[in-house]
């Protein structure tokens, strides 16, 4: 859906000046938490929620259910159907999107005080009386199989799915969140049904809010929305036992380039080292020109227009990997120089003018995140689920500024495995051919 301009323009004004945010715990009279940060200069409120598990729950027979049935969340509810449901929503002008990732789904909605109560009514209703009705079903479903099978010509995704898949297996990690044609089309409504039953539950919810709501109004309006969910969900998936050695495995597509995805095993969120891991990926593989692997595999050699890594800390597995694209016939060189830069780095750290300009950097920028009511929201629900303290916004910059050359070059032989990459390649690169 679309984000009218009057939306845009609360959000606007709604800017803080810094990441020091007034944030409360609210505990509703159901006992449901959310963190909430006040502002009344406008007539306006964003929720955001997170339920965890996400398309992970997905029965292994029926990959893509928790997508498709998240889709279907606002195409009616109780008495509406799709169109009604769309009518009372725009009546309200109201926003909802719901989302699935991989650990989670997510639920937003952004309204005026004046319309908050029968806003929460209509999103209550999606939340507890989905329709799923036939129509609709074969709607979204359709909608669905097209992405697929967009994604299934992508190169970009091929890579990163399939680096999943040797990575993880047959842990729901390894394999696309939105299903398979063949699986997606066998849905039956009973499966949407049974997906959203385990989907939901009070036991794994993260609630905030901002805007023009208090701490007494907030609670009860979680208890509206939420105390008639189911008090547990789904069970959980176990942890994901890591499968992939160091190595290449060319995928054929053809075209001029290929796309490269590549990576190890990574580190959790809440390891006391994850602050220097996180500095070092900045300066290893960040979204700065002034990065090693953007500065010798783009600047020095012109082998790629981009290359970036990350940390990726999921809940039941956490990865360090990184993408970039080549000509085919610089992708083997381009490889071995991120094999050399990652081995560089793991052999003697980093340099102390590296480290300022980096705390610098990331020190100024972060208080930039919070450009609004709604991000704000996402942001606080984030850190929840990431296991945060409420003051993390006012501590997170201490916390980087306390790394020292020796935390660095202590993760870096910790996080950083040269022998270990894999790189999955896709396209036809020069003399490159898969290798154990």
């Amino acid at each position: 859906m679309i984000i009218r301009f009057f939306f845009a323009a609360l959000l606007a004004l709604a800017l803080p000046a810094q990441a020091e945010l007034p944030i409360q715990k609210v505990i509703s009279p159901g006992g449901i938490t959310a963190w909430l940060v006040e502002d009344h200069q406008i007539p306006f409120t964003a929720l955001e929620i997170q339920f965890r598990g996400g398309t992970s729950l997905d029965p292994a027979d029926q990959r893509g259910v928790v997508n498709l049935m998240t889709g279907l969340l606002e195409e009616g509810a109780g008495d509406l159907d799709a169109q009604g449901f769309a009518k009372a929503r725009d009546a309200l002008a109201a926003r909802f999107s719901f989302g699935a990732g991989t650990d989670g789904i997510g639920v937003s909605a952004q309204f005026l005080t004046e319309n908050r109560d029968e806003a929460v009514d209509l999103l209550r209703l999606a939340l507890t009386e989905p329709r799923f009705d036939a129509e609709a079903v074969e709607r979204v479903r359709g909608q669905v199989l097209s992405s697929i099978q967009s994604n299934m010509k992508n190169p970009e995704s091929i890579a990163a799915n399939r680096f999943d898949r040797l990575a993880y297996g047959t842990h729901p990690y390894g394999s696309d969140g939105d299903g398979t044609p063949e699986s997606v089309a066998s849905l039956s409504r009973a499966d949407i049904v049974g997906a959203f039953k385990g989907a939901f539950g009070r036991d794994r919810i993260y609630v905030a809010a901002t805007g023009d709501i208090s701490a007494e109004q907030l609670g009860l309006l979680l208890d509206t929305l939420l105390s008639a969910l189911p008090a547990t969900g789904a069970p959980l998936p176990k942890r994901a036992d890591w499968a992939l050695e160091g190595g290449v495995t060319v995928v054929d597509f053809p075209g001029p380039q290929s796309v490269i995805f590549f990576g190890h095993q990574g580190i959790k969120r809440d390891d006391p080292d994850f602050f220097p891991a996180y500095i070092l990926n900045e300066i290893l593989g960040g979204g700065r020109f002034t990065a090693r692997l953007m500065t010798e595999v783009r600047d020095k050699r012109g082998l790629t227009y981009g290359i970036g890594s990350f940390l990726s800390p999921m809940d039941h597995a956490e990865t360090m990997v990184g993408q970039f694209s080549s000509a085919n016939a610089t992708t083997a060189e381009a490889i071995e120089i991120v094999k050399a830069e990652w081995r560089r780095l793991y052999d003697n750290g980093v340099s102390a003018e590296e480290l300022a300009k980096t705390k610098t950097y990331l020190t100024g920028s972060y208080p930039l995140r919070f450009d609004g009511n709604a991000r704000i929201a996402r942001i606080l629900v984030g850190m929840q689920a990431d296991g945060l303290p409420i003051d993390y916004a006012t501590t997170r910059n201490a916390k980087i500024e306390a790394v020292t050359l020796d935390d660095i070059a202590k993760v870096a032989k910790r996080l950083l495995q040269p022998e270990a990459l894999h790189f999955v390649v896709v396209g036809q690169p020069e003399g490159l051919k898969t290798t154990p």
